[in-house]
């Protein structure tokens, strides 16, 4: 679409938005009833200062009458993940490509056999965990648990926590932390 048509149909919406007919537009900002009706039609582009006049009458300004609205995602498939192997071979897979801007931050991992994860020194926030598959051993604060398929676990970050394979078998666990600090 362009620029004319872009700037006419925001125009247009905004007007309905306050409930004015383009006469009443037209009247407030000084301009003519048929300027409006081009401008709407993308037909005409109007110059900065009278595109500020229009969008001040409206109730906004230029900044967010140009500011696009995001739609946030929803829904992420498996192409949006974010995947990483380390040298272990363990994988650790972002679920929400976009989680450092939210408030949890969903991973799914895959422990190999007899491998751990890095240590996490302590920070804020809580880590929740399921494990799917396997056993994983999770020591924390200097005390080690055994969490199994079917298992959960959660805790506060702010102590010591580490992550390692408990059994013969590849383990897969899916981890949330909050707020994000991966």
């Amino acid at each position: 679409m362009e620029i004319e048509a872009e700037i006419g149909k925001r125009i247009k919406e905004l007007r309905k938005k306050n409930g004015l007919t383009q006469e009443e537009l037209a009247s407030r900002t000084e301009l003519t009833k048929s300027f409006i009706c081009q401008l709407e039609k993308g037909q005409t582009a109007p110059s900065v200062s009278t595109l500020q006049d229009i969008v001040e009458c409206l109730g906004t300004n230029l900044s967010d009458f140009f500011s696009e609205e995001k739609v946030p995602q929803i829904v992420y498939k498996k192409d949006d993940y974010f995947e990483k192997e380390d040298k272990n071979g363990n994988v650790v897979k972002w679920l929400v490509s976009s989680a450092q801007s939210k408030s949890i931050e969903p991973i799914l991992v895959k422990l190999m056999p007899g491998k751990s994860l890095a240590p996490d020194t302590p920070h804020e926030g809580e880590e929740f965990g399921y494990v799917l598959e396997g056993a994983i051993k999770l020591t924390f604060d200097d005390k080690s648990y055994t969490v199994r398929a079917g298992d959960s676990f959660i805790y506060p970050a702010s102590k010591n926590h580490c992550i390692s394979s408990a059994g013969k078998s590849e383990a897969q666990f899916l981890w949330i932390s909050t707020p994000p600090s991966f």
